[in-house]
């Protein structure tokens, strides 16, 4: 017989870290993971999206990145040296900063802000580095009230969302949609 997806252990609102400590669902802790798997949802959307081979196997990378970090908030961090969680590394980090290099290389330099908009695939690609921002903050929020969360789970977020925005610039460049630059009011 097939497992059954739901449990009902969840049913008053608690739930229980990797390790067995139970916590609210309010807690700072799955606000964070539960962010971070939206996160990797929107990413795969803009995967979707792209038809560009090499960013779309970033994107699947990151993924796979992302889930390695849920593992980790969504552990005790008193009991997570027991157990044997995966983790981030620099190289992750550094992993981005290269295709941004690499992007920045083609594209034109800014020269204003610029709108999100101009294409549904630069769009969503827009909206996938606003929800990478919000995990960023629920991880410094929960790093903040000393529940340890590892620097490079807030390197990587950081570095992600930059990668996010040069991608949307990237992918517009590519698809020879100009940018839709601010234009601020001054009267």
């Amino acid at each position: 017989m097939a497992q059954k997806i739901y449990t009902k252990t969840g049913d008053k609102g608690s739930t229980s870290l990797i390790g067995g400590t139970k916590v609210p669902k309010s807690h700072l802790r799955i606000e964070a993971y539960g962010t971070v798997d939206e996160l990797s949802s929107w990413i795969g959307l803009c995967r979707d999206l792209l038809t560009d081979e090499a960013a779309r196997n970033i994107l699947q990378e990151v993924q796979d990145r992302l889930f390695t970090m849920n593992a980790s908030l969504a552990c005790d961090p008193i009991k997570e040296p027991k157990l044997r969680i995966p983790d981030l590394k620099e190289e992750d980090a550094t992993l981005l900063e290269k295709e941004i290099d690499r992007m920045n290389e083609v594209i034109p330099p800014m020269k204003s802000f610029i709108l999100p908009g101009g294409h549904p695939t630069l769009s969503q690609l827009h909206v996938t580095r606003c929800v990478c921002r919000r995990a960023e903050r629920c991880c410094v929020r929960l790093d903040q009230e000393s529940l340890e969360v590892d620097g490079i789970i807030l390197k990587y977020l950081n570095r992600l969302s930059d990668y996010l925005f040069v991608l949307a610039r990237y992918t517009g460049h590519q698809m020879g949609i100009e940018e839709i630059p601010w234009k601020p009011r001054v009267n």
